[in-house]
């Protein structure tokens, strides 16, 4: 269409309205404040600011008007696409500050709490259970003991009333070190007769500690182990003294309802001597008698030895091995568990610190 022989009349399309132009930054800022995610404000973007928008188009119809009108056509249409183009941004703004705050609170570290990328340690259960039989030994008046694990054979074996001809004298069952007549301690017996040497009775103690024999690392045995011995020397001590503690130390590590029983046996060291045995219903092989232990009344013999006068006073000791009691205490059948040091052996037992 031309205007040029006609005289100034404005002659607005439709699209340059005012009116249609207010309606378009209305629909616009409407859209775009409606919009919530970023995929949905572009959505709107196309609509109101694309090729296809209500804005756009009125720009192109500037043309049709006469010369004098498009000035002003022009700038209302800058106007209105200025004021769409506004809204947009701040909407966009909004989102972008939304998102932002979002991945704060939903991915925000509290740099003050405590780590837990290095997974937690765990005890082992033979210290764990080492120390709850000191526990219980203290609790009935007994003293805990130790020495030294390289042992002079006086004291771990002669004091004891093992003879220089006994088996297990031998390097088939003791571990010799250079020094003549040093041995790595078969048992924790010599913190026993440490024990009478330095003092008088009545004494009761404990020795927990680990020992050593020449044995190879299987299922059921170790070269390292730990044993508990126990030793009362006091006016007046019997057998039923030895049964009522040994019975009352099987409840504590077995539980209430531990079967025990006696057999006679020998040990150089007591006289008269048993082997103490408990009753284990989920023992890999069936339900059975398993052995835990030797124990018997002081051989007069280890008190002269030891300075003790044995027309006076009589004692009893005792001694079992915390591996095997550790393994009937919580059914485990092989002695690798125990000493190869998998934390997650120590984790199955919830020995976690």
């Amino acid at each position: 269409m031309s205007y040029r022989n006609d005289p100034y009349d404005p002659k607005e399309a439709t699209l340059l309205d005012p009116a249609s132009l207010d309606a378009a930054v209305t629909a616009a800022e409407k859209a775009f404040a409606a919009a919530e995610r970023a995929d949905e404000l572009a959505a709107a973007r196309v609509a109101h600011l694309g090729d296809r928008a209500p804005v756009l188009l009125a720009r192109r119809e500037i043309g049709s008007l006469p010369p004098a009108a498009k000035s002003d056509a022009g700038k209302r249409v800058n106007a209105a696409r200025t004021a769409i183009q506004a809204a947009y941004d701040a909407r966009h703004a909004a989102i972008e500050a939304a998102e932002r705050q979002r991945v704060l609170d939903e991915e925000t570290v509290d740099v003050t709490l405590p780590t837990d990328r290095a997974p937690l340690g765990a005890r082992h259960p033979l210290p764990v259970l080492i120390e709850r039989i000191c526990d219980l030994f203290v609790s009935m008046g007994y003293e805990v003991v130790d020495g030294p694990e390289a042992e002079s054979s006086w004291f771990n074996f002669d004091a004891l009333n093992i003879g220089p001809d006994n088996p297990v004298r031998g390097e088939m069952d003791t571990f010799y070190t250079e020094t003549p007549g040093l041995v790595l301690r078969t048992h924790t017996s010599p913190g026993q007769v440490r024990t009478m040497l330095d003092r008088q009775p009545p004494i009761a103690i404990i020795c927990p500690g680990r020992v050593y024999r020449t044995d190879e690392l299987d299922a059921t045995h170790t070269p390292v182990f730990h044993q508990v011995e126990g030793l009362v020397v006091a006016e007046g001590i019997t057998m039923a003294h030895l049964r009522g503690t040994l019975d009352h130390f099987a409840g504590a590590v077995f539980g209430p309802d531990a079967k025990t029983r006696f057999r006679p046996h020998y040990f150089p060291f007591t006289e008269p001597s048993a082997e103490y045995d408990i009753w284990f219903p989920e023992h890999r092989d069936g339900p059975q008698w398993v052995e835990w232990g030797g124990c018997g009344m002081v051989n007069p013999r280890v008190l002269t030895a030891c300075g003790i006068d044995p027309q006076r006073y009589s004692g009893f000791a005792f001694g079992m091995g915390i591996d095997r009691s550790l393994m009937f205490r919580y059914g485990v059948s092989d002695m690798h568990d125990i000493v190869e040091g998998d934390v997650r052996f120590s984790r199955a037992y919830g020995m976690e610190v």
